[in-house]
């Protein structure tokens, strides 16, 4: 009598595999759905973390360089306007080395997120602020307000909406 000798799966063999890969896929699916709106909102606050650091090593030059309001300085090349020391509205663009993924505003201090589920996906520079003699540093905002501790949940949350 002859041995046979197995050579390959079963068709039980393979159905249950393919069941289990589907329950898989089933499970982890959902899971994933989610990550591109949440890496559009880390691409958008990340923008946001840029122009501030961008405005905040510009500020340190115009302070080096003792300039007045309404000073206008080359770096790296750009023309920047300042006002109350730090870069205005129209400059900060200048000093964003990439901003691909974004669509700058006409004013240059807008940048909306490209593929956002709506227009409202969008990071704001504030050009610094003086009253009383007193500067207000830059900030930045979102379509539902100026980041601070006490907004960020808020703006996270309509982030999550917007983007």
């Amino acid at each position: 009598m002859r041995k046979r000798i197995q050579a390959g799966f079963t068709m039980v063999e393979l159905i249950v595999v393919i069941v289990i890969l589907g329950i898989l896929a089933a499970v982890a699916l959902p899971k994933f759905m989610g990550l591109e709106k949440e890496a559009r909102i880390a691409a958008l606050k990340s923008m946001g973390g840029t122009m501030l650091s961008a405005a905040q090593m510009a500020h340190g030059v115009c302070m080096a360089q003792n300039c007045a309001n309404n000073a206008t300085l080359t770096i790296e090349g750009q023309t920047i306007v300042f006002a109350n020391g730090y870069p205005n509205n129209a400059s900060i663009d200048l000093l964003v080395q990439s901003s691909e993924g974004f669509t700058p505003s006409a004013a240059g201090n807008r940048m909306t997120k490209t593929g956002g589920t709506t227009a409202n996906c969008w990071v704001q520079y504030n050009q610094a602020t003086i009253a009383g003699g007193i500067v207000t540093a830059p900030t930045i905002s979102y379509q539902s307000g100026v980041m601070n501790v006490a907004n960020e949940a808020n703006i996270n949350n309509t982030l999550r909406t917007q983007c």
